[in-house]
């Protein structure tokens, strides 16, 4: 298990470690969140809305227009 300490200033490092299975550079951003039975969980903002163009991909068939689709 790896641990950091808090300063008095409220700041933490990451550990070396942690770093490289994050693939965590500077600038790397943290999305932290403190669960309601004391636990953390923290997670990684490495995605922008930009980097998810494209993912979706139109099923192939038959398209419906959405006037067909009402009642």
């Amino acid at each position: 298990m790896t641990e950091s300490t808090i300063t008095a200033k409220g700041q933490t490092t990451v550990p070396a470690d942690i770093r490289q299975a994050i693939g965590g550079a500077p600038g790397t951003r943290l999305v932290w969140h403190a669960l309601n039975d004391g636990r953390l969980f923290v997670r990684v903002k490495n995605k922008s809305i930009l980097d998810m163009k494209g993912m979706l991909t139109p099923p192939k068939g038959k398209h419906v227009a959405i006037e067909d689709m009402k009642p």
